[in-house]
């Protein structure tokens, strides 16, 4: 739960931003899926194969052995902004708390 109004206004901009990929996503404008590869590119490989082995994010796949795997976006971007608290905040934000 944020505590600071800091916090707060960038829980609301990560808000926005969820709503607005998913309104994109409505009318078709983006894909509701990320392929793997995608997704690691984005976030990194290391912290997208973590989120799966915790399992903060589900993969698809789509068949059998050498099929691909998706990942739902809006999955992805919501943990993104609250699994590591730190990025919560931009770097000169979290300067300014030192």
């Amino acid at each position: 739960m944020p505590q600071t109004e800091l916090e707060y206004r960038n829980a609301l901009i990560d808000a926005a931003e969820a709503g607005a990929t998913k309104a994109l996503m409505d009318v078709g404008l983006l894909k509701p899926y990320l392929k793997l590869r995608e997704a690691q590119r984005l976030y990194g490989e290391a912290i997208v194969n973590r989120w799966i082995r915790e399992g903060l994010v589900r993969v698809i796949k789509d068949g059998t052995r050498n099929a691909s795997v998706r990942i739902d976006r809006l999955e992805l971007l919501t943990v993104a902004r609250t699994a590591n608290r730190a990025t919560y905040l931009t770097a000169e934000e979290r300067k300014g708390l030192g």
